[in-house]
């Protein structure tokens, strides 16, 4: 849908995807092929390596300096992605989060390494019930930054989020697909054993030495590691990726349903009437 919109207002794609930034991870991430790549012109595909330091902040930078260049060329510019924190980066800017005591980040660090990921899940689930319901919870990253500003300012994580900001110079109209669950669901499944034959396991082993790296924890990989470190069947690895997407595409909706102001189309979409509703002239 992003490239058909793009051609029909002649004009380029950013990617909001926080996982296809990274060239090391094509299959994993279901990135847009070289045919889908040549029929638009992409931003921040494959533009950085698992090894760089690079999070949501960074990416609202760029992207908003991005939009300033390509605004000068074209009235309308199509964002496309599934991470809604770096969506909601661009479209609304970062939430403002207080200071908090970088011990509290080390304890809980402790905490992940003689406890595990589900401990922390937990406390955040009675610190933050709402937050626990809409972050990726499978990232220990998200659920750490989420506790440490819990614990250090005595308040919720949730209780910071979608303040007054100062207003983009720019109008943002939001469009989502949606389809019954079980369609999802098995679109998902499918999608998983595609990339499996498309040669998922053999990046996942090419990757295996910086398995540690943030940009790795991710569904797809982390599944198929524990499968390449011995601890996991091949087949126990892929019900977990099936079942750990179908998680996440669960999340995603919970995230992208909380704006009011969404157009949403049933997936099998028609293009012509899409275009009818969308409405750019203001």
């Amino acid at each position: 849908m992003s490239i058909k919109l793009a051609r029909h207002f002649n004009t380029e794609i950013i990617s909001a995807d926080s996982r296809q930034f990274f060239k090391e991870m094509q299959i994993g991430t279901a990135a847009p092929t070289p045919k889908e790549l040549s029929e638009a012109k992409h931003h921040f595909i494959h533009h950085k390596s698992i090894d760089d330091e690079y999070n949501v902040g960074a990416f609202e930078k760029d992207a908003i300096q991005c939009l300033k260049t390509l605004f000068k060329a074209y009235d309308v510019v199509v964002m496309v992605g599934g991470s809604g924190l770096y969506v909601d980066a661009v479209t609304k800017g970062l939430d403002d989060f207080p200071e908090v005591d970088k011990n509290i980040r080390e304890q809980l660090n402790n905490k992940l390494e003689t406890e595990g990921l589900e401990t922390l899940q937990q406390q955040l689930k009675a610190l933050d019930a709402n937050t626990y319901d809409t972050i990726a919870i499978e990232n220990p990253h998200r659920v750490i930054r989420a506790l440490e500003i819990c614990i250090g300012s005595g308040k919720p994580y949730s209780s910071f989020l979608n303040k007054e900001k100062g207003k983009r110079p720019f109008k943002t109209i939001t469009v989502g697909l949606t389809a019954e669950r079980p369609i999802i669901y098995d679109r998902i499944n499918r999608r998983v054993d595609i990339m499996m034959k498309n040669g998922q396991l053999e990046e996942a082993k090419s990757l295996l030495p910086k398995q540690h790296l943030n940009a790795l924890n991710t569904v797809g990989y982390k599944e198929l590691f524990n499968y390449l470190n011995g601890e996991w069947t091949m087949d126990f690895a892929i019900s977990e990726m099936k079942k750990n997407s179908r998680r996440f595409a669960k999340r995603q909706l919970t995230w992208f349903k909380r704006n009011q102001n969404t157009l949403w189309f049933d997936y099998e979409y028609d293009f012509d009437d899409m275009i009818a509703s969308i409405d750019v002239s203001t």
